[in-house]
């Protein structure tokens, strides 16, 4: 689970401790590594779908989550809602050409502006 790794995140950079032991690999008996599924993972795949689309998508779809996690933190939407809030504002707002910073700018800016309205209704 993240309990570890947002415990980390929370007190940086010092380190808390964690009363448990270290992460030992060599006594590990043994990992098991699957390639993530979309229905598991969809925000994992909206950013493969941002990556390949190019151009201004990546500003989207990172503003669109920043303003999406912020409305969980705040309580104001569940946790699977994040991923819905990113994929409604990917889809209404296509990305575009990035040629200027004002591009991806603009992009960052309306996709917040819809997102906020997406998280409140």
């Amino acid at each position: 689970d993240m309990r570890l790794p947002i415990l980390y995140a929370m007190a940086f950079p010092e380190r808390l401790d964690t009363g448990g032991d270290r992460l030992d690999l060599a006594r590990t008996s043994s990992l098991t590594l699957a390639t993530p599924t979309r229905e598991r993972f969809p925000g994992l795949y909206l950013a493969y779908d941002a990556l390949r689309a190019g151009g201004t998508s990546g500003a989207i779809l990172n503003a669109a989550n920043e303003v999406a996690v912020e409305a969980f933190l705040r309580g104001e939407i569940a946790f699977g809602r994040i991923w819905h809030t990113v994929q409604d504002v990917l889809e209404k707002l296509p990305g575009a050409k990035a040629t200027t910073l004002d591009d991806i700018y603009q992009a960052d800016q309306d996709a917040r502006r819809l997102a906020s309205a997406l998280t409140l209704g």
